[in-house]
């Protein structure tokens, strides 16, 4: 095996040059892969790379991919074919290939695309300084896909992070890496590994950290965000201490999370959103499916029941929460009397948006040896689904009409500079007219005027 240089966080070897070049780094999926995204940027730009505008211009480039479903993974080897085109061009042009599919898929990817310098996992960017280092002096190719172990209930392994981030508004901060549900449809326990928690000493450094540089508002980031502390070394550490936690932190005004599991949604989570300020009242919680046997088949343990109870306590405690969700259409197996399951349940919940998708057989997974329901089917059930949940937001939406509520200011609307844009505590998006002398991160209270299927208009106070 070639000796690769692991960098700690924030140094630079004394051999390299301040400025030596550029780098992109290309995203698809989740919050977590942005994330890790901005690690590896972080890493590159400590070997002296800037960050260029156009991918056809870097020296570096990164592909850090998602296996969620087919169509990122589609997308990721059509621009592989053109990164390969310029590739051929200027050969020293370096390029990697990061995140989920690369962890399940680089061998496939080597074969299809001979000139990649180098695939790494999910848990490995730590290591991209040396591997770009090696890609440029040796042209060797290089492949890392370890994922940590962890040893029974204790986590023995926790992948070093980049802290030297720039200071800005709003922050990703990761709190627990891999997930211990396997659901049938989900690759994520392959692509990233058991279910491990951050020691929450870490959690809190990097917090504080931001916040002194000006960061207002985090987003912890989990695959099952609400069962974390389980298996730290320190002891249990209860997912609603974390955030009392974080709330202390001067600086921080506003702390959201994604995403829980219904099953882990306990009672001190609920009271810590009613009570603690510093907690948004929005919960994004996915729903997936709307009967207990399609939900069976998916390996997620809960039920129908169960989701609507925790739905009862949370709208009880905190009145005006927000609730946004993730549906899967076309299950394998998914029957008409199903579906409709998930129809009845959409309406019975009213969520104030849903991220809703046509399952997508992913290979290794239970439920892509299971029988697949047709394309045509599961794509009229989608239209279906969209057409309850957007009739729903229709109705729902304009009972806030009169309301008066607090946005953080994030900045301009892109398709209007003179209206200002953000979001409230509960996850509506806000646009209203505003001066030049309200800079983002102020908040500041609105009165909603007008619905909209994105949102809201509102006039200040």
């Amino acid at each position: 095996m070639s000796n690769v240089t692991l960098l700690q966080p924030g140094s630079r070897p004394s051999n390299i040059p301040t400025r030596r070049g550029t780098y992109f780094v290309q995203t698809w999926g989740c919050q977590m892969n942005e994330e890790d995204s901005e690690q590896i940027a972080l890493y590159l730009k400590d070997l002296g790379f800037t960050a260029a505008q156009d991918w056809r211009e870097a020296h570096v480039v990164v592909l850090n991919t998602c296996s969620v479903r087919k169509k990122p993974e589609d997308k990721a080897f059509s621009m592989l074919g053109q990164i390969g085109e310029v590739k051929a061009i200027r050969p020293t042009m370096v390029v990697g290939v990061a995140g989920c599919m690369a962890q399940v898929r680089a061998d496939e990817i080597r074969r299809r695309n001979p000139f990649v310098d180098f695939v790494i996992g999910t848990a490995q960017i730590g290591q991209i300084p040396g591997l770009v280092e090696e890609a440029i002096q040796t042209k060797k190719f290089q492949k890392r896909l370890e994922l940590p172990e962890r040893k029974g209930a204790v986590v023995t392994n926790i992948p070093q992070r980049h802290l030297e981030r720039g200071g800005k508004l709003k922050a990703f901060v990761p709190i627990q890496y891999g997930c211990d549900k396997f659901c049938t449809f989900c690759i994520v326990p392959t692509t990233r590994g058991r279910e491990r928690s951050r020691p929450t000493e870490h959690v809190i450094e990097e917090v504080r950290r931001l916040a002194e540089l000006g960061t207002k508002e985090v987003t912890l980031l989990g695959q099952t965000v609400n069962s974390y502390g389980k298996n730290l070394a320190e002891g249990n550490v209860p997912f609603s201490k974390l955030l009392k936690l974080i709330s202390g932190i001067p600086g921080i005004e506003r702390i959201r999370y994604t995403s829980p599991y219904p099953r882990d949604f306990k009672a001190d989570l609920i009271d810590v959103i009613r009570d603690v300020p510093e907690v948004m009242e929005h919960c994004h919680m996915p729903l997936q499916a709307g009967n207990n046997d399609l939900l069976k088949r998916m390996k997620r343990i809960y039920t129908v029941e169960s989701f609507r109870e925790i739905v009862d306590n949370l709208r009880s405690a905190v009145p005006h929460i927000g609730l946004t969700t993730d549906v899967i259409v076309g299950f394998p197996g998914e029957t008409e009397e199903e579906f409709e399951g998930t129809l009845a349940a959409m309406q019975e919940f009213k969520f104030d948006q849903a991220y809703m998708f046509r399952y997508s057989p992913r290979p290794g997974t239970p439920a892509a040896e299971m029988e697949q329901v047709p394309q045509e089917v599961s794509k009229l059930r989608l239209a279906k689904l969209q057409e309850v949940q957007y009739a729903v937001q229709a109705e729902e939406a304009p009972k806030c009409i009169g309301q008066i509520l607090e946005v953080m200011v994030e900045g301009p609307s892109p398709k209007n500079p003179k209206m200002l844009q953000g979001y409230t505590p509960c996850f509506k998006m806000i646009h209203f007219e505003g001066t030049e002398s309200i800079q983002a991160g102020t908040i500041v209270p609105v009165e909603l005027t007008e619905a909209h299927r994105w949102g809201f208009i509102a006039k200040q106070v």
